[in-house]
């Protein structure tokens, strides 16, 4: 079995893994082994939209579409990824919900920096409501939560996240840490009904007295119950002011610096997924680009195919004038057809082609000995369109000294210049290097004596022909 080989069986078999995953819903160990699946064949189509699909279960839209553009990028026909753009494009407003949740998603990050979890709970109520299966959005809400002790509302959150994508590594951590929360306050609740059993519990003021329960009635409860008043008073006071507000303090201080550290954490990351989605983005541009340009070449060629096919049926029926097939026949491309289109262009255009050429040159002919330069132009342009070497460079000549008789200088030097150079040798290219030549040195002749010489050559080569 050679390289290439290996690579595709390993690249197939974490596809299989990865629809596996998929199938029972851990999304997360889906992305991981389908990740794998384009290390060892970057090509592989049915792993790429697989792995699109998973980012939208997860609500990661852009991500999703990168991944089929491509996917389309290596299989423009025949590919499902097609299917998958059309159908989030043409969902009313879907794209919309989607960045807006996102815009709410990073305000609620903002207001998290600062302190603000209410607002934040506020932006990630609507960002899910708009977005259900934004998992991001949901764990954000269930960390807001659990960092302002609201566990309920924590562990419903959670769970949403958890049955979008039931591997989440982040998703069960919160689970395992709200259900240890859970245990640790029914243990406490316990100790506490097993200690009202044996005391007697009552409130006075700010503070809550216990006493154990009395097996006898005293008689001088009446005087136990003023001291007990009065100790309790005095302890409760000292106690408060020596114990319970520092440790207050503390324990504020302690949560407020664990709240920075944490969040620290949470921004970071964020930060880091804002970078890696951008430079998806600015990818997902340039292949939009590049997507334009080939269907721009598609366009193209298909217009091309058509034109020829149909100039090839009045071809052959001879329905058809001359100049009308060959206004249609320039539009093509020649280089976009294929081995079957090339090869009927040829045919077309090797017959239609020298007649019309023929034609247009005698007739510019006749327009430049009447001074007629403006149709000369129009007529040998058209020639160059179909044969810019005809006659050895001749119709080429005789349009150059149609622009410099009509006063356009620069035109017909340009033509000059191109004589010189694609047909060097011949007759048409010695004549333009002469006029060249004669306008470089026009410092010591009269321009009227250059205009009226090449004039009379044009004639002669007009004769000639």
């Amino acid at each position: 079995m050679d390289y290439t080989t290996k690579l595709s069986y390993q690249s197939m078999y974490w596809y299989n893994d990865g629809l596996k995953k998929a199938k029972i819903r851990d999304l997360s160990g889906a992305i991981t082994s389908l990740r794998k699946s384009l290390q060892y064949n970057r090509g592989n189509i049915a792993s790429r939209n697989l792995l699109g699909l998973v980012y939208y279960g997860r609500g990661d839209v852009m991500e999703a579409l990168v991944e089929w553009i491509l996917s389309k990028n290596f299989q423009s026909h025949d590919n499902i990824a097609n299917y998958y753009i059309q159908k989030v494009r043409e969902t009313a407003g879907e794209l919309e919900a989607i960045n807006q949740a996102v815009k709410r998603y990073n305000q609620s990050l903002d207001y998290c920096r600062q302190n603000g979890e209410d607002l934040a709970i506020i932006q990630l109520k609507k960002a899910v409501t708009v977005h259900p299966s934004y998992v991001k959005a949901h764990q954000l809400l269930a960390l807001i939560y659990m960092h302002t002790e609201q566990y309920t509302f924590a562990r419903q959150s959670i769970r949403t996240a958890y049955k979008l994508d039931t591997t989440d590594e982040f998703s069960l951590r919160c689970m395992h840490d709200l259900n240890q929360i859970r245990r640790a306050r029914n243990v406490k609740i316990k100790e506490k009904e097993k200690k009202d059993k044996h005391t007697v519990t009552y409130n006075l003021g700010n503070e809550t007295i216990i006493q154990p329960v009395s097996t006898s009635i005293k008689d001088n409860a009446g005087l136990h119950t003023v001291l007990n008043i009065a100790m309790g008073l005095v302890v409760g006071v000292a106690v408060m002011w020596f114990l319970i507000m520092p440790a207050i303090n503390v324990s504020r201080q302690e949560r407020s610096n664990r709240q920075t550290v944490e969040f620290s954490d949470q921004i970071a990351t964020q930060n880091a997924q804002i970078s890696a989605l951008k430079k998806e983005l600015e990818e997902y541009r340039s292949t939009s680009e590049e997507t334009e340009n080939v269907q721009a070449t598609a366009a193209s060629t298909q217009e091309s195919y058509e034109i020829v096919l149909s100039m090839a049926e009045h071809f052959r029926a001879d329905d058809m004038s001359d100049a009308a097939m060959i206004e249609e026949l320039l539009k093509v491309t020649p280089d976009s057809l294929g081995i079957t289109g090339r090869e009927r262009y040829d045919e077309i255009t090797g017959e239609l082609f020298p007649r019309v050429c023929a034609s247009l040159y005698g007739t510019s002919q006749e327009n430049y000995e009447v001074a007629n330069y403006t149709a000369a132009i129009e007529n040998l342009e058209q020639v160059m369109r179909m044969d810019e070497g005809y006659e050895e460079g001749a119709a080429l000549l005789l349009l150059a000294q149609s622009y410099e008789k009509s006063g356009d200088q620069n035109q017909a030097n340009l033509k000059y210049q191109k004589l010189t150079e694609s047909y060097p040798g011949t007759e048409a290219a010695a004549t333009a290097k002469e006029a060249l030549d004669a306008q470089n040195g026009s410092a010591s002749g009269d321009p009227g004596d250059s205009g009226n010489s090449d004039g009379g050559e044009a004639g002669s080569t007009g004769d000639e022909e």
